[in-house]
């Protein structure tokens, strides 16, 4: 019997050095943080759409700690409600408001702005965050594909309908959420809407591709105006835009990948710190054109830096959300 209980107590043993071993992994995995604790955001107006969850619910947390009046753009008013009253509580902010906003319908973006502009008449801060990842094929109410809609057209919209009160309120930032699968992504010039040929992975890095060709080209257009513009990688962050992965939601995963994959993923509260630096830092109110993982500097792709195509697919973006006429028109 002593024998066993030895061989037990040996077992426990290893199971708790690997789980000891797995969470300082996952220390080590969550990258660098913006430390600037004495960079305050007092007073300062800043919207960030798809808040009430995940990285978006840590960047407002993180902005509402430094006095910030920020409005959470979200689709689902109860969620949204449910996280504001968490975040007002943790922070003792009250202002903190939800607002809604699908960014998966152009109507919804213009009605959001349309409200937004009757309370405020400046704007700080823009974070472009919320985002869809590898879901099945859908479309938007205008008929865009659904990850190319949500992660880029409803934002594309979004930014420039609020361009007036940014410049207004410059210096002024634009932070825009994209991800290192842009390194993988193209933009499919001949089928942009994925109606030939849909795969959900090759549609989510071309909208990530997408925000950075974005990024560069909108950058161009603000120089001399105070606005700035750049994109951030989060990370592989542990969030519910992973819920269309089978890897992550299928039965078999939880049980014999997920605990392997683990270590590797930041928490929600890390994914957030390249968008806080990107938003608050001093050092970066001069620099626009951007990207930044890990709050630093990186380069990006090289079809990212194919300026023919960014001037391209601002052309179609401005036609498929009516950005100059008011009147989507997407073929």
């Amino acid at each position: 019997m002593s024998i066993f209980r030895s061989k037990v107590v040996l077992g426990l043993s290893a199971v708790g050095t690997l789980a000891g071993c797995a969470a300082l992994l996952k220390d080590c995995m969550q990258g660098a943080r913006f430390e600037r604790k004495d960079v305050r955001a007092d007073g300062k107006v800043v919207i960030v759409t798809g808040s009430n969850t995940g990285i978006g619910k840590e960047t407002v947390m993180g902005l509402a700690n430094r006095g910030a009046h920020v409005y959470m753009a979200c689709r689902d008013m109860a969620k949204c409600e449910e996280a504001r009253q968490d975040i007002v509580l943790e922070t003792k902010n009250p202002n903190v408001y939800c607002r809604e906003c699908d960014l998966s319908s152009l109507q919804s973006v213009r009605k959001f702005v349309q409200q937004f502009k009757t309370e405020q008449n400046r704007l700080d801060v823009l974070i472009n965050n919320a985002g869809v990842m590898r879901c099945p094929r859908s479309l938007t109410a205008e008929g865009i594909e659904l990850q190319l809609g949500v992660n880029h057209m409803g934002h594309f919209l979004l930014t420039n309908l609020l361009l007036d009160l940014l410049k207004l309120s410059a210096p002024s930032r634009i932070v825009v959420l994209s991800s290192i699968a842009h390194t993988r992504g193209k933009i499919n010039a001949e089928d942009l809407n994925s109606t030939k040929k849909y795969d959900s992975a090759e549609a989510y890095e071309q909208s990530k591709l997408a925000n950075v060709l974005f990024t560069r080209e909108l950058a161009k257009r603000l120089e001399g105006t105070g606005v700035t513009v750049n994109a951030v990688h989060p990370g592989i962050v542990d969030t519910e835009l992973m819920r269309h992965m089978g890897l992550f939601n299928s039965w078999f995963s939880s049980l014999l990948i997920k605990p392997f994959v683990w270590p590797f993923l930041k928490s929600p509260i890390s994914g957030a710190q390249t968008s806080l630096y990107a938003a608050l830092d001093p050092s970066l109110e001069k620099v626009s054109g951007q990207y930044f993982s890990d709050c630093a500097p990186k380069d990006v792709a090289e079809q990212a830096k194919d300026d023919k195509l960014a001037k391209w697919l601002w052309a179609v973006s401005e036609k498929w959300t009516g950005t100059l006429t008011g009147t989507a028109a997407v073929s």
